[in-house]
């Protein structure tokens, strides 16, 4: 353990099955996409392969304006759960960062949210396949596309081949992020490339200004390609304050 309490970010082994966490937080919820507005709990895991320039949880991977000693810990899954469990809720959303990155290690997380009755969404960019023993463990993948003005390379951020395990697993969500209606072509693309069905687009944002602006901007495109359209109701709420 570190001198403050908490776990620190190597491996101990009486901990058991762990996690390098971000931050465990809620009751909330969810804030975006088909599960707008359900009450939840967020685990938010550390790390990330993307480097998206508008992300808005950079102190889960940017390390150069953040510490990842401060930011991140190493947590074992009884913990996590347990701090679930005080929430008292019915939908757990595991996000990040990229929780992807962690694949073979959610397992035993996702083996116990699922034991006590709990659904399970995983908040991905789409760059993993899932694993067999990790589809059957989840409720909704809420994939979420990086497109070329996020700033990532074509090859790190389009993986057509992960896309499609995705859609095939029949529980994805496709959530793309815009920022103008000019990059709607480009989702159009990657929709038809990879054969996605549920498809919905998110403005960027995280002021409830932009968010309310950028939505408007969209709608009336979005609506003519037959897409879904989220807001961000924890922006709209809180702007960008962490743990909500």
């Amino acid at each position: 353990m570190k001198r403050d309490g908490r776990p620190s970010l190597h491996r101990v082994t009486d901990l058991g099955p762990t996690l390098v966490v971000s931050e465990v937080f809620g009751p909330t919820w969810q804030g975006e996409g088909a599960s707008l507005g359900r009450r939840a709990g967020f685990v938010r895991l550390g790390r990330c392969n993307l480097a998206c320039t508008w992300c808005d949880t950079p102190y889960t991977w940017r390390w150069a304006d953040h510490d990842p000693a401060v930011e991140l810990s190493t947590q074992s899954v009884a913990d996590v759960i347990q701090q679930l469990e005080a929430m008292a809720v019915g939908l757990v959303v595991v996000t990040g960062g990229e929780p992807m990155v962690q694949q073979r290690s959610l397992v035993p997380l996702l083996e116990g949210i699922g034991s006590r009755g709990w659904q399970v969404e995983i908040e991905t960019a789409g760059t993993f396949a899932p694993l067999d023993e990790v589809t059957r463990l989840v409720d909704r993948w809420n994939v979420s596309p990086k497109l070329a003005g996020s700033g990532n390379a074509l090859e790190a951020r389009y993986r057509p081949d992960a896309l499609r395990a995705l859609e095939a697993t029949g529980a994805a969500a496709f959530k793309f992020v815009v920022t103008d209606p000019g990059e709607l072509d480009e989702v159009d693309r990657i929709v038809r490339e990879c054969g996605l069905i549920d498809v919905w687009v998110m403005p960027e944002g995280t002021d409830a200004a932009t968010v309310v602006r950028r939505g408007r901007e969209l709608a009336d495109a979005v609506l003519g390609r037959g897409w879904n359209l989220t807001t961000r109701l924890h922006v709209l709420l809180w702007g960008d304050e962490r743990g909500r």
